[in-house]
């Protein structure tokens, strides 16, 4: 595994998706003892799932214990029910928490149903205030560079905010829709960028050659809001966990 100590984000390389999902579970458990009321920011898509299941076998091995921890996930599609089959709320359940000792009432959720959705936004951002903020936010990042549901534009919406989800993005969730983008929603609700640039320590995990240019330009390139993922040049504490792929423009 390398350091690259020398720019703005730190940068750690492993040689494959494995090793990478190992290392961070490890710290997240480690984090547990220190903190058991840890607040987490979680993703969704298909990067975190390896992760996921090492948290689920170092739960089942008493090596994880999140009993007391506190959950908040970045984004969930609009006009779908949290039973369904394709909500990231199904998604979690699936993957992580029902693996998991954490307390149903410590999980929070955007819900997509909601009645009005303003409200539904305005009442998670309060959530979130209520907890005492994000001690932790991991994500993953779009092959377009968006974080959570943010994503590329002219400009960026602060807070947790309603928005239309780009075609790509669309194409890239079809797996939990049967595999057909047409029933992806065109809409989401997602934590906006200040709410997670408010996060005390964010952790990005990028796997595969097909994140690798977007990686480079959130690293070396400028801030823009063509490229949300940019904005993390302007935490103090982020730290980019890659496998080497991702990371193979960064070393050339």
């Amino acid at each position: 595994m390398t350091w690259l100590p020398d720019l703005s984000l730190r940068i750690t390389t492993f040689p494959d998706d494995r090793a990478l999902a190992k290392k961070l579970a490890a710290d997240i458990a480690a984090g547990l003892r220190e903190n058991p009321r840890l607040v987490l920011g979680l993703p969704t898509g298909r990067t975190p799932i390896r992760l996921y299941r090492e948290l689920a076998a170092l739960c089942a091995r008493g090596e994880a214990d999140f009993s007391q921890a506190t959950t908040f996930n970045l984004d969930e599609f609009v006009g779908i029910e949290a039973s369904h089959p394709g909500s990231y709320r199904t998604f979690m359940e699936q993957h992580l928490f029902g693996k998991v000792n954490l307390a149903p009432e410590r999980i929070h959720f955007l819900n997509g149903a909601a009645p009005d959705l303003d409200a539904e936004c305005r009442r998670y951002e309060a959530e979130i205030t209520s907890a005492g903020g994000i001690h932790l936010q991991i994500l993953g990042i779009g092959t377009n560079g968006h974080i959570g549901f943010n994503e590329p534009a002219r400009e960026l919406v602060a807070r947790t905010h309603r928005v239309a989800l780009k075609a790509e993005t669309r194409r890239n969730n079809a797996a939990l829709f049967g595999g057909d983008p047409e029933r992806v929603p065109h809409e989401a609700l997602s934590m906006g960028m200040v709410t997670i640039l408010h996060a005390r320590r964010i952790i990005l995990i990028a796997t595969g050659k097909s994140k690798a240019r977007c990686i480079d330009r959130t690293v070396t390139g400028p801030l823009t809001p063509k490229l949300p993922a940019s904005f993390l040049q302007l935490h103090r504490h982020v730290d980019l966990l890659l496998d080497q792929a991702a990371a193979e423009k960064l070393s050339s």
